[in-house]
């Protein structure tokens, strides 16, 4: 039997995007190995968002070339012309983001498939390479935004909104194969559906339009927990926090903010009326008041002043934000943002991000001590001989805190994808403690 390795790195979308690759090579007959000397060619899907990724996709590509010798290198790194090819002369093709059948071409002409296809092979949601009990949801690629830190655009093109009807269907698929909690992604969430002009498309025989909204409320209906991922602050955004209130959403939104100075977001093309926001935010949670936001920002980006930075810390102490990421400003190939004037100095980023960190800290921790004493329902990710490890409501897997149990083989029936109740007993940092109830 053929036999591909595969090396998936960088962000969700990516994820999905190996996912689509995988599902129609097991459906033309390859075997999926998961070591270099057992494959006969090695598919390296790769990021190229930061310089950090950049450099873990280019070690990833150099160690596959070392191990194996036949390499496809697919992914946002492979939108940059010539950067692979100039390190790594010797790959065997190179393809962009989203290209699943470019990607087969090439591993077709040196590996030819091993038969026709028998989609029997492979399981209706296709195949994943997340745990069984949660899934990424991609909705669509591309993104129609400017913000001058960002690539995305040029990598990936502008948005392009699957159908509705495909995306539906495939979310019908993930539930009816056991997955418990559906992971919205795509480069900008709450654009569905503008690029098509909304046009209404058909999903088990009823016409849908192809909008944000009611994609959401289709999603609801499925009966599982529902979060979503990378939204931008549009004002129909208000729209879908009523679902959440209704427990028919998870009461979880992910909205990369990136800043709260307007000088700073006018630089970054990023929407500049902070005090409107601080505004949504409390309106949102008068609708929902158990609502958790998660958030990213950056420090240090090219003109940032300490006033800029103080009142990136006033922004947190007045949002209150539940869960918070921060990077440190940092060039990224072909970003407008390299043209701007008053970088600032890498010392000078450190110190921000460290105290960035240590402030909203004070803040995560303080809303985990209020939930000290609550009994919310928890999902299972993993049960080893000592601990139960999940999440809330308010946790999405990989970037946010976890829920500990201590398992003495007290719990012999609980396991992975199980949604049960716990009280909170204790809180650090990031994490709780909990008991079953």
């Amino acid at each position: 039997m053929a036999r591909i390795g595969f090396v998936s790195l960088g962000c969700p979308k990516a994820l999905v995007d190996s996912e689509n690759i995988l599902t129609s090579l097991k459906a033309e007959g390859y075997d999926i190995v998961n070591s270099y000397e057992n494959a006969d060619l090695v598919v390296v899907n790769t990021c190229g968002f930061i310089d950090s990724a950049v450099e873990e996709s280019m070690n990833a590509i150099g160690e596959a070339l070392n191990e194996n010798g036949k390499v496809v290198v697919t992914g946002c790194l492979g939108a940059k012309e010539g950067i692979i090819e100039t390190q790594y002369p010797n790959v065997l093709g190179v393809t962009g983001p989203h290209a699943t059948q470019e990607v087969l071409n090439l591993i077709h002409k040196y590996v030819p498939r091993p038969h026709d296809p028998f989609t029997d092979l492979v399981p209706p949601q296709g195949v994943k390479l997340t745990p069984k009990h949660y899934a990424y949801l991609k909705i669509s690629e591309g993104c129609n935004n400017t913000c001058t830190f960002c690539i995305i655009p040029t990598m990936r093109g502008k948005l392009d909104s699957y159908p509705i009807g495909d995306v539906l269907s495939q979310a019908e698929k993930l539930v009816a194969a056991g997955v418990k909690e559906l992971l919205v992604v795509s480069q900008d969430t709450g654009a569905y559906g503008v690029d098509k002009k909304y046009i209404t498309g058909f999903y088990n025989g009823k016409p849908v339009k192809t909008k944000f909204l009611d994609l959401c409320k289709e999603l609801s209906n499925l009966g599982v927990w529902v979060r979503l991922h990378y939204v931008y602050p549009y004002p129909h955004i208000d729209e879908v926090i009523p679902l959440m209130a209704e427990g028919k959403l998870l009461p979880y939104l992910d909205i990369p903010f990136q800043h709260a100075s307007p000088k700073v977001l006018k630089a970054m093309k990023r929407p500049g009326n902070v005090d409107g926001l601080l505004e949504r935010i409390a309106a949102w949670r008068t609708v929902c008041p158990e609502l958790a936001i998660r958030s990213t920002f950056i420090v240090g980006f090219p003109g940032e002043t300490e006033e800029d930075f103080q009142m990136l810390l006033d922004f947190l102490d007045k949002a209150q934000l539940e869960k918070v990421g921060c990077f440190k400003y940092s060039e990224v190939e072909g970003a407008p943002a390299n043209q701007l004037e008053s970088h600032v100095p890498e010392e000078v980023k450190e110190d921000r991000y460290q105290r960035f960190m240590q402030h909203q800290q004070k803040i995560s921790f303080g809303k985990l001590q209020a939930k000290v004493g609550q009994i919310m329902p928890m999902i299972i990710d993993e049960v080893s001989r000592k601990l139960i490890t999940g999440r809330s409501k308010y946790d999405a897997p990989e970037i946010d805190g976890l829920i500990y149990i201590k398992n003495l083989g007290q719990y012999p029936d609980i396991q992975p994808g199980d949604i049960i109740d716990v009280e909170i007993l204790a809180a650090q940092d990031y994490d709780l403690f909990a008991k079953p109830v």
